[in-house]
């Protein structure tokens, strides 16, 4: 097929699986990525075979992976994430980084281990936050947990990418990694500086005219920071996130009145048309005949699957704020051991390095495509019991002092 007529059959993807979506969500809230990736899979070339790759295709899924990024940097509220829930999310993912590389180099040697392990510390933070918000869970405090443990999750290991997988010597790659830091922090002054009274006028004005000027200075941000990271050798990733975390700092401090809709415009063009492409062509990529000819690889699945759980999520679990009881920090270690887009990037980095097989690859992602299925649909039965069980107790509570007045 061509690429014009793949493109139509992605989007024509995209457009049914919401539509499944909420079809199933009266029986089982399934996770909109799931119907993606399995569709995908299902016209690729191990299936149906109706849908290939090329090089425009693979364009707008590095861009929505990129987009994905950049929203999940964007959600990040850093006054409500920073102090002690902000410094156990890091040692919690530090102790996992150490874990991931220790156990993958002690299974497959340092070669395949740095990317093995890099990827088990990673959390799905852009497919957590969508569950999250679906669920009316993201402002409450255990998604202000959430949000510092997934923001970690995500940052960590591009930053673990940076310095391992670029191939370039350690001392190279923390020197280009600090000339970044250098260049992001002067970009968050420039953010936090006072713009002037015309910046949030022409925000308002354009909003809804063919001016939009907040959305393309968004896209300029994005592609300024994306160019930097470009430019110093480090992974695009990163810049992404980045440049998510610079326009949440321009825009509430600019035009606070008017950021909630330039981001809902920013989701309708990330989330309406480039992340389900990249979700899609996953699928379409995805080596199911790898995963299913050999047995080894079929058996890594579940191997991978429980290491998610235990290299990601036991830190967590351990190091999550006291304020949270049992059920809470159970949740809050099944998102946070839910995995796919970073694992999808730097499994791929790994088969075109040529150190990783497509066979251990497929069982790596297909783990991390079974924990978006399982780990939020269990995480999300443990809030909605804790929450009916807050809820009776309180209903009960009304009714006991109604009776008593």
């Amino acid at each position: 097929m061509s690429q014009s007529g793949t493109l139509i059959l992605i989007m024509a993807i995209a457009v049914l699986a919401p539509l499944l979506a909420y079809a199933i969500s009266r029986l089982l809230p399934v996770p909109l990525v799931i119907f993606e990736i399995v569709l995908g899979i299902l016209v690729g070339p191990d299936v149906l075979g109706w849908a290939g790759d090329g090089q425009v295709i693979d364009t707008l899924s590095d861009l929505g992976l990129t987009m994905l990024i950049f929203l999940a940097g964007y959600e990040i509220e850093f006054d409500k994430i920073r102090g002690d829930t902000l410094k156990r999310s890091v040692r919690a993912w530090l102790i996992s980084l150490a874990a991931g590389l220790a156990l993958a180099t002690a299974l497959s040697g340092w070669s395949k281990g740095v990317y093995v392990g890099t990827a088990l510390t990673s959390t799905a933070l852009g497919t957590v936050l969508p569950v999250l918000r679906d669920a009316g869970d993201l402002h409450s405090r255990f998604g202000s947990v959430m949000l510092a443990v997934g923001a970690v999750g995500e940052f960590g290991p591009i930053i673990a990418m940076a310095l391992l997988l670029s191939g370039r010597a350690p001392g190279r790659s923390t020197a280009l990694l600090a000339a970044f830091a250098l260049l992001t922090a002067a970009a968050v002054w420039w953010a936090l500086r006072p713009r002037p009274p015309w910046f949030s006028r022409v925000i308002a004005k354009t909003l809804h005219s063919s001016g939009q000027f907040a959305v393309r200075l968004v896209v300029l941000l994005l592609a300024v920071m994306l160019g930097i990271s470009g430019a110093l050798g480090l992974d695009t990733l990163l810049g992404a996130f980045a440049a998510g975390l610079i326009t949440r700092l321009v825009l509430h401090g600019a035009a606070p009145e008017s950021a909630g809709s330039v981001l809902e415009k920013v989701e309708a063009m990330g989330f309406g048309f480039l992340v389900p492409v990249f979700f899609v062509v996953t699928g379409i990529e995805f080596d199911l005949d790898a995963l299913l000819s050999g047995g080894h690889a079929l058996l890594l699945l579940p191997v991978f699957l429980a290491l998610f759980l235990l290299v990601r999520g036991l830190p967590v679990y351990v190091l999550a704020p006291r304020d949270l009881v049992r059920r809470d920090r159970r949740a809050l270690t099944l998102f946070a051991s839910t995995a796919l887009p970073l694992v999808v990037a730097i499994t791929t980095i790994g088969v075109d390095d040529k150190v990783l097989k497509s066979a251990d690859a497929a069982a790596l992602v297909g783990a991390a495509m079974v924990s978006v299925l399982v780990f939020p649909l269990l995480a999300l039965r443990l809030r909605g019991e804790r929450v009916g069980a807050e809820g009776a107790v309180r209903g009960s509570g009304a009714g006991a002092g109604s009776e008593a007045w």
